[in-house]
């Protein structure tokens, strides 16, 4: 969702084809760039955040979407935060190629908050290379002032690595928003989940 929605997909082969750490981003071609704790929009302008720390922004990777924006605060191989801003219906998270034998299912309008997660897990599967993938508490939750929902999982990547993420998502006029946070298991989730929260709960739609 950095093969990475950044860690997972550092392992190329996430949202990536990471290289080895999680989200829906991938790794990246160019430099990083400072993202200062003060608002800012996110996602081609879809959304306003405010981080309270320091992030980086991590360039964009082949696999990326136009509608996707990544940051770490580590390094994508140990924790990446991955946003989705105003995705269409019947368009995918992740660029795929035409004739792949797998591929991570397109987003729909009418999709369920468990249809998202599926949506999701799939792409940790088939993009991240994921051996194992256990998601837990999938509840509702607003988000960005609208109805939405919440998932944590846990997964083992193709790097064989344990990662955490959680997933914050709403379907708002038809499109698709999501906030993703994904590090290693050990420390880096736990210590940078604070943060995450505080960026989710900060966040507002634009336009």
């Amino acid at each position: 969702m950095k093969k990475t929605l950044l860690a997972p997909l550092a392992a190329l082969t996430l949202l990536t084809g990471c290289a080895g750490g999680g989200g829906l981003g991938g790794p990246g071609f160019g430099y990083y760039s400072l993202v200062r704790p003060a608002p800012r929009a996110v996602a081609r302008g879809s959304m306003l955040v405010t981080p309270t720390v320091r992030w980086n922004r991590a360039p964009r990777g082949f696999h990326d979407i136009s509608r996707e924006e990544n940051w770490t605060l580590n390094g994508p191989l140990l924790d990446g935060l991955s946003f989705i801003g105003g995705l269409e219906h019947d368009k995918r998270i992740v660029q795929q190629r035409r004739k792949a034998d797998r591929k991570v299912p397109n987003f729909r309008a009418d999709m369920s908050p468990p249809e998202i997660a599926a949506m999701i897990e799939s792409f940790y599967r088939i993009r991240a290379g994921a051996s194992t993938f256990n998601m837990t508490n999938l509840a509702p939750r607003p988000f960005l002032g609208q109805p939405g929902f919440q998932f944590d999982y846990e997964y083992l990547g193709g790097d064989e690595v344990e990662r955490r993420g959680r997933a914050v998502g709403a379907i708002i006029n038809n499109r698709f928003y999501l906030a993703l946070f994904d590090a290693t298991r050990m420390h880096y989730f736990d210590a940078g989940l604070p943060e995450y929260e505080r960026i989710v709960q900060s966040a507002q739609l634009r336009g």
